[in-house]
């Protein structure tokens, strides 16, 4: 089992409930952090001195405060930890639950589990740490579709704000103004138009409400 645990969390209580996991394992040598800087730095600090960490729990969403941070999210931590140190392993706890987050966190970044907060959440995380220390994956049962081959849809973040706002309510023609006041390209309206279109056959979908539902069902908004 794992000998030394880093948890990255900006919540106290519910470090406590990690803390109480890792206690539960055998786990005695760990220590907490609320910012995704003050991770980072842990991390190289201990591996320079040869006390390497054995495994990383961190959550996705930190809220924004005074301190000025390099690394704002738990994503582009875990992204520059697995850039630098491949084989370093990464636990994601997050309240997140969207199919496309963690396909993306999975497959591209790599995490070794990524496990929803929630009421099953410590139970969970007591599997995954148990499975990663074995050399294996694990997702909650809430986002195992995420890797399933038939949800594996080709869709970018431009489409995903999209259909948000789709689903929000606003029209093509606010959409447009908004991207437009946003930098976010294409925004004419013609262009939403035809990426709404697109959309709707790949996703084999009648009708808008009808697309917004599907998108809905797999996580993706």
């Amino acid at each position: 089992m794992f000998k030394k645990v880093l948890i990255s969390d900006d919540y106290s209580s519910i470090n406590q409930g990690v803390l109480a996991v890792l206690d539960q394992l055998g786990i005695t040598k760990v220590k907490q952090v609320q910012y995704c800087d003050d991770a980072y730095l842990e991390i190289k600090s201990a591996i320079l001195n040869e006390e390497p960490y054995d495994l990383f729990i961190t959550d996705l969403n930190f809220k924004t405060d005074h301190r000025q941070q390099k690394y704002t999210s738990g994503e582009e931590l875990a992204a520059q930890l697995r850039n630098e140190y491949p084989d370093f392993k990464m636990i994601v706890y997050s309240v997140e639950d969207r199919l496309q987050k963690v396909r993306y966190l999975i497959n591209s970044i790599k995490v070794n589990a990524f496990v929803c907060k929630g009421r099953d959440g410590l139970k969970d995380l007591s599997k995954a740490i148990t499975a990663v220390n074995q050399d294996q994956m694990f997702l909650s049962g809430a986002v195992q579709q995420a890797l399933n081959p038939k949800n594996n849809l080709e869709i970018n973040d431009y489409d995903i704000e999209l259909l948000s706002l789709l689903a929000s309510g606003q029209s093509k023609e606010a959409i447009s103004k908004q991207f437009k006041v946003h930098g976010i390209t294409p925004s004419s309206l013609s262009s939403i138009e035809k990426k709404q279109a697109k959309l709707l056959l790949q996703f084999r979908a009648n009708n808008a409400t009808h697309l917004i539902s599907i998108v809905k069902d797999l996580g993706l908004i």
